[in-house]
């Protein structure tokens, strides 16, 4: 099975997001926690937020990019319990019960849209506001062929760098 990881480049999420996602945290889109919102909420922050931002199921932070990876059963259990408890705690579902159901139905959608990807693919969400709704959608950036480690900057004895 596979979910996908937040990533950073740099280090502008923390630039741009009120709560940015930490690095290696397990993502899902998190487009609920846009569901009642109007134009005069999108500013600022809560607007990058809103326009490109993953959800992080540790911090409830938000990242930019996402990475392709495996997850395991028993991990995808306790995120859909972690999330189902966000659900109660911030939203006010009235149990834990009544929220995990939504919470699977989340981290699903994720996981389908993960699993014909290839490992390490890159995603990116990008949502609107239409009159139907908050409209969705992703991109795709494929894995490199090359290994990072090719270019690699390797120190030597005498303290010079040498480049692969």
């Amino acid at each position: 099975m596979k979910l996908a990881r937040a990533i950073h480049f740099d280090d502008s999420d923390t630039r741009v997001f009120h709560s940015p996602a930490r690095t290696g945290e397990w993502c899902i889109s998190g487009g609920f926690e846009f569901s009642n919102w109007s134009e005069g909420d999108l500013v600022g922050k809560a607007k990058q937020a809103f326009t490109n931002g993953w959800m992080g199921l540790e911090t409830f932070g938000r990242a930019s990019f996402v990475a392709v990876t495996q997850i395991e059963e028993n991990e995808r259990a306790a995120l859909a319990q972690g999330l189902a408890q966000h659900f109660v705690d911030i939203y006010g579902a009235p149990s834990l019960e009544a929220a995990h159901g939504v919470a699977e139905e989340e981290i699903a959608q994720m996981v389908a849209l993960c699993e014909d990807q290839d490992f390490n693919t890159l995603l990116t969400v990008t949502r609107e506001l239409t009159d139907a709704g908050v409209k969705e959608s992703y991109r795709v950036i494929e894995p490199q062929e090359a290994g990072l480690e090719q270019f690699a900057v390797h120190g030597s004895l005498d303290g010079e760098p040498h480049q692969h």
